[in-house]
């Protein structure tokens, strides 16, 4: 339905050339054009997708970085039974359990004890296992 507006602020001979039309059914607009909301809602998911795939691919790289570092680095021990900041170091302390290595002697085991004194080391160490043989792989508290 449509109507006539009359614009009552000019003088009655101009009103004929200043009348409009007035539709009582609003204008529809075009709010937004471009892609339909099914294809801007598939687009938004493919994004999602991706950005899950590249999150778990971070993960699945971080997981084998970690795994890939050695395993001193997490506190684990070294061939000799020893802890990896106890190993580094080159003197045996008291209360440590050390791993007889292949070519280890009583007299190498007490110079790593006792670089000073390793006589007294040596002593100690016999008197510990109660004889002067060491076998490769035994373990041998330190005195």
């Amino acid at each position: 339905m449509a109507a006539v507006e009359l614009l009552e602020s000019f003088p009655a001979e101009v009103v004929p050339s200043h009348l409009r039309l007035v539709s009582s059914e609003p204008r529809v607009r075009t709010l937004r054009e471009g892609p339909s909301l099914t294809e801007r809602r598939r687009t938004r998911a493919r994004l999602r997708q991706r950005r899950h795939r590249l999150a778990v691919a971070v993960v699945i790289v971080g997981a084998l970085v970690i795994l890939a570092m050695p395993g001193h680095t997490f506190g684990a021990t070294t061939g000799a039974g020893l802890s990896t900041d106890l190993a580094s170091s080159s003197v045996l302390a008291s209360g440590m359990n050390y791993v007889v290595q292949p070519g280890d002697t009583i007299n190498s085991i007490a110079r790593n004890m006792n670089p000073t004194d390793p006589a007294q080391a040596r002593a100690l160490l016999i008197h510990e296992l109660g004889s002067s043989v060491v076998v490769p792989g035994e373990h041998v508290l330190i005195p």
